[in-house]
């Protein structure tokens, strides 16, 4: 671990800021820092974690937010049970990317989740968000996880007719992850799920990046028979919101609606704040001048 200083070139003024002249133009996220807990450079990106005033701990990688406290469940919860409900018995699962442990923290709900695999490239990664994300970190512990430091292309090649579900955890397409959001990535993913798997990955927002989600649904409609987008609410994210896609190799899988819905009541009280029923269905749904451009034919 480094050494905590109070200074960071993306905080002025007592406030961080998440700028980019390409992702979001003309725009930018702000939130005021009460303390800087932690600032490093892993072999990959910068990494920052600092205390809000008000969102709680704060991950930032390469100045951009990965999650906060306050709101990271309305990401981790959709990205993950849309796949997760979209699949009969998902026994074998796997988190490209990842690695506050959110995304696991959400598969590990599922009883007839066997191993939940977690494939990252940045250990430190994993170290900060153990020491400073712990309600999310602390799937780390559960026993049926297996951790793999590495790139998610070779460990996919490793791994054919092997998993039941996976989610791809990427950062933005700029940079290291750009390859995440092609077609040679998403050929591997489809290579390593066994015959009814399903997949999501990060899939940009909306309003910002309308181009870029038309060519990743195209690019893994000629993958996978089923391909469709969704999306959810979280207002540390650049425009308030941020989508999935949610692919199946089975053409008769509607991931719109879940093929299963096996919790009680009191379970999903007591473990979603924001994943349900009705919002998986509901996330499919867009606005019209979206729909129009991502769902016409």
């Amino acid at each position: 671990m480094s050494e905590v200083s109070q200074t960071h070139p993306a905080i002025k003024d007592g406030w961080f800021a998440e700028i980019s002249d390409t992702m979001w133009p003309g725009q930018a996220m702000s939130l005021k820092v009460d303390k800087i807990l932690y600032q490093g450079k892993s072999k990959y990106q910068d990494v920052l974690v600092f205390k809000s005033e008000t969102y709680g701990n704060v991950l930032v990688l390469d100045n951009c937010i990965q999650v906060t406290e306050r709101d990271e469940f309305a990401y981790q919860e959709m990205i993950t049970h849309l796949a997760m409900n979209s699949h009969p018995n998902p026994k074998k699962v796997l988190v490209i990317g990842g690695g506050d442990g959110g995304v696991l923290r959400e598969m590990l709900k599922h009883k007839s989740v066997e191993e939940a695999w977690l494939c990252d490239i940045d250990e430190d990664v994993i170290k900060v968000s153990k020491q400073f994300l712990p309600e999310m970190a602390k799937a780390y512990d559960d026993p049926r996880v297996k951790v793999h430091i590495g790139d998610g292309f070779k460990f996919l090649d490793e791994y054919k007719n092997t998993f039941d579900v996976i989610v791809t955890d990427s950062s933005d397409p700029e940079g290291p992850a750009e390859s995440l959001f092609q077609t040679p990535y998403f050929q591997l993913l489809h290579d390593a799920l066994t015959e009814n798997g399903v997949i999501t990955t990060q899939a940009e927002n909306i309003w910002l990046h309308m181009p870029i989600i038309k060519k990743l649904k195209a690019d893994c409609k000629t993958i996978f028979p089923v391909a469709e987008y969704a999306y959810t609410m979280i207002p540390t994210y650049p425009s308030g919101s941020i989508g999935f896609m949610v692919c199946c190799k089975n053409k008769n899988t509607n991931v719109r609606e879940p093929v299963r819905f096996d919790w009680d009541p009191e379970f999903v009280k007591a473990n979603f704040k924001y994943y349900n029923e009705s919002i998986h269905k509901a996330s499919f749904v867009l606005p019209q001048w979206a729909d129009a451009e991502l769902n016409s034919e």
